[in-house]
């Protein structure tokens, strides 16, 4: 598509998200009580933000403006939020991970494909560079160990001694029984030809009777192949197959891939010239502007010294830098509208001050009352649900009314290439050139400032008293004891992360992840989920289900840390199943689509590497130090039962750890951060 149609969609879909802001409050603020009408609300909402994430995130891959893209990563990164919070209380409202929108997807006439959540393309776009160069670093790695990953990518699981010995002897006895009957198929067959040429005697070939047979023979099979055939066409005709056409490659989808790939290499050029940019026009800007701004900024400041004197008959206390400095004075604000917010402070005292007067004088005579009333009334409303607080809001608010003020109405016809637009640079940099020269400008105000005090009012700056001075001490020591407590020991202080790296490696905790893409996993919508809820059957979730969760809960979380920081945590995931489902493939699919090290700290893994408690908590360290340096990270244990058993059986003692060891690993795995444990 070009680029017109996708500033279409995006302008369809920013008012679509607008009208979306503006309805949410209104339903969202008021207490209910109807659990139906609470679920229903929630779930229209979702399917909502879903059918604008899947807009936003198509326009976002594709569009080549960096300015554009900036603001519209922003906002998608908000909808991505608001989804999960979404997701999140409607958990904590039926008490279920599964949810069905049939009924209300049937009611805004959509599909159930409309309602699969896609993966953003830009996870693995925007590290590209970083996940090939890890690759290339493992494999190195792996060559130059002599390791075989086989073990690694397809661990073979262990069984006990006497099993595998009744396997052996068992395939053993299958063999020599394959090998006797076949030796004794021969002994018969050289038998029986043996008695059939002593009864028939030696025959004539026949010529003719052998063309016979072979002409039969070819007859049938040519026949069989036109029968096909036919049977082919006809089903084609009758649409019950696709015509050969659609096994091959259609010359538009070759089209539209290369198109994708152009796209993308403009995008990459456009954001390199974006860069330069930045640094080039702030320079200018420095260069041309500087000094005027630096003189505008004094003016002011100067002006504002003068008119507080005025008014109040001394000169105003300067803000200190930790404060702000002047910017706090004049953020926004002519020297009129500071001069006014002086005024109306000091009326604002006053006022204060005669209220106080008349409260102390008037006494409450019902106050046991109101307290009683008050308590009925916030009971009441405790057992009404409302919503919790997003946190995703104010960034989607804010990213709709910048679409509004810059982009909404905005003549680019000039710019057919998309390129970045130097103005909105300019009003940006601007800013931060006026805040570099207000730091060197309130320096040399203060001085100006104490030099006015000592020239008119003839005050010197008093000194600070002792007692002020040491409580500030005593708080900033008490501080430091704090942060101090709170830090945990680094073991491996003396190494480095690329060492610590390598040896995770060399002993098989960290491996290389199978290349397995989310959709490889296919399953089908669950079409009577609400259906059965409605007789009081719980419907069995469907492979579509898991998938999606899989993308709520592990993948989106792992690849955008703005939506890590703010949205509802899920730290570790249970994937539980008999063999054979996918636990293994969705756990390999995780660590593809969002480029995460893959860290395997199974039993039977692990067993023997690290022996002791102190080796544990060595290994668990270097675990974790490692995933934090390298984001994202997931931590994969499988059959994670056989680590915390209470009663260990005899053929698994030599892969369970000890109870010290297990109380070591909970309590490890317990304070990880910013990493996926997956529970399989």
């Amino acid at each position: 598509m070009s680029n017109a149609m996708y500033n279409k969609m995006w302008h369809q879909t920013q008012e679509a998200l607008g009208a979306l802001l503006d309805k949410e409050p209104q339903k969202m603020i008021e207490p209910q009580r109807n659990q139906v009408f609470i679920f229903q609300t929630l779930a229209t909402f979702y399917i909502k933000y879903v059918q604008i994430f899947r807009n936003l995130e198509n326009v976002y891959d594709q569009f080549v403006h960096p300015q554009k893209r900036i603001l519209i990563r922003k906002v998608l990164d908000g909808v991505m939020g608001r989804i999960l919070e979404l997701k999140n209380e409607m958990v904590e409202l039926e008490l279920t991970e599964f949810h069905y929108f049939d009924d209300i997807l049937q009611d805004l006439k959509l599909a159930p494909q409309q309602l699969d959540i896609p993966i953003p393309k830009y996870f693995l776009k925007e590290k590209l560079e970083v996940i090939k160069g890890r690759e290339k670093i493992l494999a190195q790695i792996l060559a130059d160990g002599g390791i075989d990953t086989s073990d690694m990518k397809y661990p073979v699981k262990s069984i006990p001694f006497d099993e595998a010995v009744k396997l052996i002897q068992i395939a053993e006895r299958a063999r020599q029984g394959r090998l006797r009957a076949l030796f004794m198929k021969q002994i018969y067959l050289q038998e029986y030809r043996a008695k059939q040429s002593k009864m028939l005697g030696k025959k004539v070939t026949d010529t003719w009777a052998a063309a016979l047979r072979i002409q039969k023979v070819w007859r049938r099979f040519h026949q069989c192949k036109e029968t096909e055939k036919l049977r082919e066409e006809e089903m084609i005709f009758l649409g019950m197959n696709p015509p050969p056409l659609f096994n091959e490659v259609s010359a538009t989808v070759i089209q539209a891939e290369k198109v994708d790939r152009l796209r993308n290499e403009v995008q990459i050029k456009h954001e390199e010239d974006y860069r330069e940019a930045l640094v080039t026009i702030k320079n200018d800007l420095k260069l041309i502007e500087g000094l005027d701004i630096k003189e505008n900024l004094q003016d002011q400041i100067r002006h504002w010294f003068i008119e507080c004197r005025n008014l109040t008959g001394t000169f105003p206390e300067y803000p200190d830098i930790e404060e702000g400095g002047s910017a706090i004075i004049f953020s926004n604000k002519t020297i009129q509208q500071v001069i006014e917010d002086v005024i109306a402070n000091q009326e604002e005292e006053e006022k204060n001050e005669k209220k106080k007067k008349k409260k102390k004088e008037k006494q409450p005579k019902n106050a046991k009352k109101q307290k009683k009333g008050t308590k009925e009334k916030n009971k009441e409303e405790d057992e009404k649900w409302k919503m919790s607080p997003s946190l995703f809001l104010p960034a989607m608010k804010e990213g709709c009314n910048a679409y509004k003020e810059i982009w909404m109405k905005k003549d680019e016809s000039w710019n057919f290439s998309q390129d970045y637009d130097p103005e909105l640079i300019k009003e940006e940099k601007r800013k931060e050139v006026e805040s570099e020269i207000r730091i060197q400008v309130d320096e040399l105000m203060r001085q100006e400032l104490e030099n006015l005090k000592l020239a008119v009012d003839r005050e010197r700056e008093r000194p600070m008293k002792a007692g002020k001075k040491k409580d500030k001490k005593k708080g900033k020591k008490g501080k430091k004891k704090e942060k101090k407590a709170k830090k945990d020991k680094d073991l491996t202080a003396d190494r480095t992360i690329e060492s610590l790296y390598k040896e995770l490696v060399e002993e098989g905790l960290l491996i290389p992840a199978l290349k397995v893409n989310l959709s490889d996993y296919i399953g089908e919508y669950s079409y009577l989920g609400t259906t059965l809820r409605q007789v009081s059957i719980e419907p069995m979730p469907s492979l579509l289900d898991v998938r999606q969760l899989i993308t709520l809960y592990g993948i989106w979380p792992l690849g955008s840390a703005a939506v890590h920081e703010k949205a509802p945590l899920v730290k570790s995931l249970l994937l539980a199943g008999p063999s054979g489902v996918g636990k293994k493939m969705l756990v390999h699919a995780i660590c593809t689509e969002t480029g995460a090290n893959l860290f395997n700290l199974s039993s039977s893994n692990i067993a023997g590497k690290y022996p002791g408690k102190s080796g544990l908590q060595m290994m668990l360290h270097a675990v974790f130090k490692v995933a934090r340096q390298l984001q994202p990270s997931v931590v994969w244990i499988e059959d994670t039962e056989k680590t915390f058993y209470k009663k260990v059986p005899n053929s698994e003692k030599m892969f369970a750890p000890s109870a010290g060891e297990v109380a070591a690993l909970q309590k490890n795995l317990k304070r990880s951060t910013s990493r996926m444990n997956l529970n399989a």
